[in-house]
């Protein structure tokens, strides 16, 4: 099984592997996912935070047709601040992330029809393994006292910032845990303040991107709502 993109990651772990559906805000997963594209980008030494925009420092495909087509777009545009992006980036974006994810086998397209002429797609799961991986790795970041890989700490920063605890789908005696130790993986890793970008255990340049983005999403969701 190869490595997936942070987006589709997302994606997986916010819809129900049974019911194929979306089990969150949609408006979050797909800030979320937005943000991901992005994240890769920096991961792969693509692009970088330099004076309130993400810029482009090589214009070199990785690999990934999403991320290759924005990563084209971006080079060829003016550079756009992170809350730009996210904006640009989330219409049809997870349209696109589910189209690809049902070539590739990972999940399938249930085409229903309801009142006869309106159809409704559920995206159920076709090959558990790559959630299996995912929800395994982040099970280890959030018992094991070392900050985890570059990787799964932005995962684990994409989550909280996109409010998608839910979707780890933890008993309610382990959530706040969980809460917390994500917070300490995000501080850890330079995301949230915690410590220096040079004092990160991920690349600074990474931690800068990761920690901008995940200020866009948190600004672009408000407020959340106290029940």
């Amino acid at each position: 099984m190869t490595s997936i993109a942070l987006a589709e990651e997302l994606l997986l772990l916010g819809y129900d592997d049974q019911t194929g559906k979306a089990t969150g805000s949609r408006i979050a997963l797909d800030l979320g996912m937005s943000a991901a594209v992005l994240v890769d980008l920096a991961l792969a030494g693509r692009i970088a935070y330099q004076d309130g925009y993400l810029i482009v420092l090589d214009p070199s495909p990785i690999g990934d047709p999403i991320a290759d087509s924005v990563l084209a777009k971006a080079a060829a545009d003016d550079p756009h601040t992170p809350d730009q992006w996210l904006q640009r980036l989330r219409h049809r974006l997870r349209t696109r992330v589910l189209d690809d994810l049902v070539a590739r086998g990972v999940v399938r397209d249930v085409d229903e029809t309801q009142l006869e002429y309106i159809h409704v797609h559920r995206y159920p799961a076709a090959d558990p393994a790559y959630e299996a991986e995912i929800r395994g790795r982040l099970a280890e970041a959030l018992t094991a006292d070392a900050i985890p890989d570059e990787r799964t700490a932005a995962l684990a920063a994409l989550l909280t910032a996109a409010r998608m605890e839910p979707a780890l789908r933890l008993p309610p005696e382990e959530a706040a845990h969980a809460h917390e130790r994500l917070a300490e993986i995000a501080a850890g890793a330079g995301f949230a303040g915690g410590v220096s970008m040079e004092d990160s255990i991920v690349r600074p340049s990474v931690a800068l991107v990761v920690a901008t983005l995940a200020r866009a999403i948190s600004a672009a969701l408000g407020t959340p709502r106290v029940v």
